[in-house]
């Protein structure tokens, strides 16, 4: 009796452990960090600026380069797509294809947000310390936030759909972003938290923190994306 009881524990242990699971945690961690590498290499020329440089300074260069971060988060998207649908590892491969067939779409829409941002930005440094500033500032933040939360969507949007649009994708994620708030402020927030470990860690931020929070940018930018239901 004894020897059966311990026995049965053994076998659910070893079940528990099969190769399944080590399959999905390798799976897991081996997309996650090579999703990582292709990144920092997609955007290389940001990547230097933000790791060797001192951005009040730079940030001129910065906004030039920002826009390789739409091709580059369309491409970790697809990826993210790829492997919670179907389990695919194949990281390097669906990385590289996405890069290449969307990159006009990428670069256009990542220029379209830098654009947006570095106008606000440079609107609030004049407002700054000025009377008109108090009401001024508050608006340009939001304009910002907008600008980002929109196109962070969009690519999301990309690989969804491919035949659309570009003017028509933007307005969707105008619309449905601002119609689920909530979830754009989640993304937002994820987004500055990546963006805070990147400039204070970069090492950290692009080698181990990139894929886990874009993965959950990406999961939120997808139920915002989803159509409304009928009325």
């Amino acid at each position: 009796m004894s020897a059966v009881g311990v026995a049965a524990p053994a076998r659910r242990r070893r079940m528990l452990l099969g190769p399944e699971t080590y399959e999905l945690v390798f799976g897991t961690v081996y997309t996650g960090l090579m999703t990582n590498l292709l990144l920092a290499l997609a955007c290389l020329p940001l990547a230097v600026l933000v790791a060797a440089t001192d951005l009040a300074s730079t940030w001129p260069l910065a906004a030039l380069t920002a826009p390789l971060l739409g091709p580059a988060l369309v491409a970790a998207f697809t990826v993210f797509a790829r492997f919670s649908a179907d389990g695919s590892t194949a990281v390097v491969r669906t990385f590289a294809g996405a890069w290449w067939r969307h990159l006009r779409r990428g670069l256009a829409i990542g220029a379209l947000g830098t654009g947006a941002v570095v106008v606000a930005v440079v609107d609030v440094a004049f407002f700054w310390g000025r009377t008109a500033g108090a009401a001024a500032i508050p608006v340009l933040v939001t304009l910002a936030a907008g600008a980002v939360a929109t196109a962070v969507l969009a690519l999301a949007a990309v690989p969804e759909m491919p035949d659309a649009r570009l003017r028509d994708m933007l307005l969707a994620a105008l619309v449905l972003g601002a119609r689920r708030w909530y979830v754009s402020v989640g993304v937002l927030v994820v987004l500055g938290l990546l963006t805070s470990v990147v400039a204070t860690r970069p090492a950290v931020g692009l080698g181990f923190a990139a894929a886990p929070l874009l993965f959950a940018a990406w999961g939120a930018c997808r139920f915002a994306l989803r159509p409304p239901p009928p009325k």
